[in-house]
């Protein structure tokens, strides 16, 4: 199954299309340059000339001339020149074509499409930037980034190479702004680095801003009395209107620049492709980088550290201990004041918070990355795996139970041994490795594979609620949004080619049943075939339609408009990420759903079709070479035809989905899922029997009833009861206990707490079991 955690990243990502710059020649010369070489050649010096004498006055405003500078960045500094200078030169001496550009820009302020625009341009000359004299000023003023032809994101000064579509991304885009508190990210390790001389490690983009990691001298520990001055720092390089410079590598000159930084030097030796990769310097800061970024540090307006503490080198605890210094930073001011209010509600919605105040979960050094559930943390537990199962149930799933660790020859024979095994706890069992398992899917398929199938039995859905354990970084390890023990609603559908489009339909409405229940929205992305994969071209393609097909009625059907992710599909398969938004606006994704050739094919899997003959005495599927090496598939014969695997999760992990609905309700739970549901208060002592009797009734209804009969004033009992957030109080005193009724006081409904609704004993009863049995979200009878 995918892996429905989330994690900030901490290591940088193997380029997925690691190839330097393409030199494309034209054939014909008849396309002349918009420039003389002259011209272009002064043009070039003028530029070289403005770069040096930008760099000293950088190097002069952080305190640090060229000869203060340390000498490991004076020679990267020099190399990285040196290097640029060559590439220019070869840029000069290239043909610059006329190519077809045009410029795709979206929407108006009013939603309304603005017609493409077709732009003269010319290869290795025109950037992005350059035309965006042809786009109002209200939208020119808040891009970012261009992305040409709707795939690869482009700096808006890096000249073009060939025909292509260019649209541009502001800010408040999600890649927009990730780039941009990427490009803030350098800044602040260019600052860091001038202040400490301290060995940099990798600074990414992350969900509320950016970090920056480093190993400074001797030891030494960032303190909150540091922020000032770096802040500072970095302020006085944003007005430098400091450009971001791109230039591609080779890895004898990559080596040759970070030498001086085993960190460096750890992701080139290990991550990089042999053809070497991207850098960027931004004032005196030249750093490993695919990109990209923003066009200059004057488009940041307002920078902010926010935290800082101590991380290790890869999340390995056996490694180096570094510093880690979190920021953000806004095109203006006035969303910085927006991102703080927005903190501020965030912290008091951090589910790490609530679960201790209301006693859901805790966790202890003990068993790191497992959650310590607690009896009311449970009572939500079981709430959503009840909700699970009861759909289930009318949707034709059949529950299973597979072991929680097998051989590692099945692992091999899934290729998670590959690919996987440094994620797996793996143990020596009478010796012979065996690893926890990590996904239900081998299992799963062995479940299938066990005997004879029938294209009648298709689909068959398989659902397991298994214990799952992934051996996660320590330093990735981030409440329950991030644990290394987890129960997800881990599916998988064995069905037909043809049964594709149905199934993926049927899924789309199960995750309108469920998000719908919480209140969440959500998106649907495609991610089609990667550059690696497995399988033939043609049943990739066929696979792709179907989940369009899927895709094109769920939109016609109301469902919202779905986006297409090219070429970040999983090597097994096409894939559909659902991404749900919180009472904040924030994005999780929880779902997923994958289509799988692979597996079938590693296990041998097979159906008979309507005219299968008997299956041969041949040996088992189930079966691995001596060698343990994997085993080599058989076609299926005449008669029969290997399944299609799907795999699903709707609320994917289900510490992960507690840890999102805590801060998505803020703790004041559903009535259907509440683990405080009622709190019945006497008035007196003398009706405390009643009050206990009510707490039965409600009980035979199973509903979460407490009461409190301690010495407390009453109202202190009621305002206690309301930091508990019990959705309904109950408080009753001789006239209830006459009338046989109760006082509801409704957690939401601030017109009851002064003196709540007097309701029949019956009727309450009633009312509270319709308002659980609808899983309604609004806490109202």
């Amino acid at each position: 199954m995918a892996d429905t955690q989330s994690n900030e990243s901490e290591v940088p990502l193997r380029p997925k299309n690691p190839e330097p710059e393409k030199v494309e020649k034209k054939q014909s010369k008849s396309s002349k340059q918009s420039k003389t070489k002259p011209e272009i050649e002064e043009n070039l010096a003028a530029a070289q000339a403005q770069k040096r004498d930008t760099t000293a006055k950088l190097a002069g405003a952080s305190g640090d001339s060229p000869s203060h500078l340390p000498d490991f960045i004076v020679k990267r500094n020099e190399l990285f020149d040196r290097l640029k200078r060559e590439h220019d030169a070869e840029v000069l001496e290239k043909e610059h074509p006329v190519i077809n550009v045009v410029l795709d820009l979206g929407v108006d302020r009013n939603g309304a499409p603005i017609p493409a625009v077709p732009v003269a341009a010319k290869a290795w000359e025109s950037t992005p930037g350059s035309f965006l004299k042809h786009v109002d000023k209200d939208i020119s003023n808040d891009v970012v980034v261009a992305k040409v032809d709707g795939k690869e994101l482009w700096d808006l000064h890096r000249p073009l190479e060939k025909d292509c579509r260019i649209s541009y991304l502001p800010f408040t885009s999600p890649e927009g702004r990730n780039v941009f508190w990427h490009s803030s990210a350098h800044v602040l390790g260019e600052a860091a680095e001038c202040q400490y001389n301290c060995l940099l490690s990798h600074g990414p983009p992350v969900d509320q801003g950016f970090f920056y990691d480093m190993a400074i001298a001797g030891g030494q520990v960032i303190k909150e009395s540091d922020y000032s001055p770096l802040e500072s720092k970095v302020t006085s390089f944003f007005k430098e209107k400091q450009s971001f410079d791109r230039l591609h590598v080779s890895i004898p000159n990559l080596k040759q620049m970070f030498g001086y930084s085993k960190y460096k030097m750890y992701y080139i030796e290990n991550l990089l492709p042999p053809e070497g990769s991207t850098v960027y310097r931004c004032g005196t800061l030249v750093d490993l980088c695919l990109g990209p970024h923003i066009q200059n540090t004057s488009k940041i307006k307002t920078f902010q550290i926010t935290k800082n503490s101590s991380c290790y080198f890869r999340g390995d605890k056996d490694d180096d201990s570094l510093q880690r210094i979190y920021g953000v930073a806004f095109p203006d001011k006035k969303q910085m004041a927006e991102h703080k209010k927005f903190l501020e509600e965030a912290a008091k919605r951090d589910h790490r918070k609530i679960g201790i105040e209301q006693e859901l979960f805790f966790f202890n050094d003990m068993s790191p990355g497992s959650t310590f559930l607690l009896p009311h943390g449970t009572r939500i537990f079981n709430a959503l795996q009840k909700l699970l199962r009861s759909e289930y149930q009318k949707r034709g799933y059949s529950e299973v139970q597979s072991p929680n660790m097998y051989d590692s020859d099945l692992w091999k024979r899934s290729g998670h041994w590959q690919h996987y095994s440094e994620d797996m706890f793996v143990l020596d069992v009478e010796k012979k490795k065996w690893a926890l398992k990590p996904m239900n899917c081998p299992g799963h398929c062995m479940m299938f594979g066990h005997r004879e199938r029938s294209y009648r039995e298709l689909p068959l859905r398989m659902a397991d609620f298994g214990v799952l354990h992934r051996n996660e970084a320590s330093g990735a390890l981030n409440g329950m949004t991030r644990v290394r023990k987890f129960q997800q609603d881990d599916t998988h559908i064995f069905c037909t080619q043809n049964q594709i489009t149905e199934e993926i339909e049927g899924l789309f409405d199960f995750l309108k049943c469920i998000y719908g229940l919480f209140g969440f929205p959500f998106r649907l992305k495609l991610s089609t075939r990667p550059e690696k994969f497995l399988g033939e071209i043609a049943t990739w393609d066929l696979a792709e339609s179907k989940l369009k097909d899927a895709l094109n009625s769920f939109t016609a059907s109301g469902g919202g408009q779905w986006e297409l992710n090219e070429g970040d599909g999983a090597f097994y398969g096409p894939k559909i990420d659902i991404t749900i938004s919180d009472a904040l606006r924030r994005d999780w994704q929880c779902a997923t759903i994958q289509l799988d050739f692979q597996l079938p094919q590693n296990f041998d899997l097979e159906y008979m079709t309507g005219d299968a003959p008997a299956k041969s005495t041949a040996a088992s599927s189930d079966e691995t070479p001596a060698d343990n090496s994997v085993a080599v598939p058989k076609t299926p014969g005449p008669g029969r035809a290997r399944p299609v695997m799907i795999h699903r999760a709707i609320v994917g992990s289900f510490e992960r989905f507690m840890a999102i609905l805590t801060e998505h309700f803020a703790g004041k739970w559903p009535f259907w899922i509440s683990p405080r549901q009622i709190l019945v208060i006497p008035v007196m002592p003398a009706v405390n029997d009643y009050v206990q009797e009510v707490q039965e009734l409600f009980k035979a209804q199973k509903m979460y009833v407490d009461t409190d009969l301690s010495g407390n004033t009453m109202p202190k009992k009621i305002r206690t009861g309301q930091l508990q957030q019990y959705n309904f109080i109950f408080v009753v005193g001789a006239q209830e206990k006459e009338s046989r009724s109760v006082n509801i006081r409704n957690r939401d409904d601030q017109e009851t707490q002064a003196k709540g609704e007097l309701v029949p004993l019956d009727e309450a009863i009633q009312k509270l079991r319709m308002l659980k049995k609808d899983r309604r979200l609004v806490n109202a009878i």
